[in-house]
């Protein structure tokens, strides 16, 4: 029998982790086509990741999200130093560049452990888990197909992202909306019972502690998905 009735999981860094190829074609494509002020590769690719932990950190402070079309828009006008008009670009199509990209150069499961976590927890009796993230550059609708593709998706009863939802971790009101979702069994839902696992302390952690439910911190320490079936 499972410790706790729900299962909350972090994707990003949790469950996955980013193929560095598609960081790498990424920047390389922003380079070749929208390089206006002749930068070099290692300074668009450097402009991707202060935009990155820009907007994460943004994100964690406000409770809000800043959307993947947002994202792509600041690194054009960072990497060409605000002299660029953004008015004109088709941010659906680039987006749909990047999807296309992103399918060739798929992010991969963070650990050999962790489908079997996920397999344990599904099959060991009646708890339910779900997927609660934040997004970035991309997208919760792309994600749910990254998962299918990885074979991950059957595990969830359900998923719920920040751009789908307008909240960011560790908004305590995310944290709520994912409890109001968790399927309702006969005794109906006991907080200390649900857990959130995750790997950043004031998003994943943080978040968990301010809705009064359980919390576990992995990867980003020494503790591992496994300590979840291995304690």
């Amino acid at each position: 029998m499972n410790k706790y009735q729900h299962y909350s999981f972090d994707l990003w860094l949790t469950l996955i982790r980013s193929n560095p190829a598609f960081k790498q074609e990424r920047a390389r494509f922003f380079h070749q086509n929208f390089n206006y002020r002749n930068k070099s590769l290692e300074e668009v690719t450097a402009v991707f990741r202060q935009v990155d932990v820009m907007c994460n950190t943004i994100n964690e402070v406000t409770g809000k999200n800043i959307d993947a079309d947002e994202m792509y828009l600041m690194v054009i006008s960072m990497m060409n130093d605000g002299h660029v008009q953004l008015h004109d670009f088709d941010t659906d199509g680039l987006y749909d560049e990047m999807t296309h990209l992103l399918s060739k150069h798929l992010p991969v499961v963070y650990c050999d452990k962790t489908p079997k976590v996920l397999e344990h927890i599904k099959q060991n009796g009646g708890s339910t888990i779900s997927i609660l993230s934040n997004t970035g550059f991309i997208k919760g609708q792309t994600l749910r197909g990254i998962l299918q593709q990885l074979h991950l998706d059957t595990y969830f009863d359900f998923q719920l992202y920040s751009d789908e939802t307008g909240m960011s971790k560790p908004n305590k009101e995310f944290f709520k909306l994912m409890l109001i979702n968790i399927p309702l069994t006969g005794g109906g839902i006991v907080p200390n019972r649900v857990i959130h696992i995750g790997d950043n302390p004031r998003a994943d952690v943080g978040g968990a502690q301010s809705v009064g439910i359980q919390s576990l911190l992995i990867n980003s320490n020494n503790v591992s998905i496994y300590s979840l079936i291995n304690s």
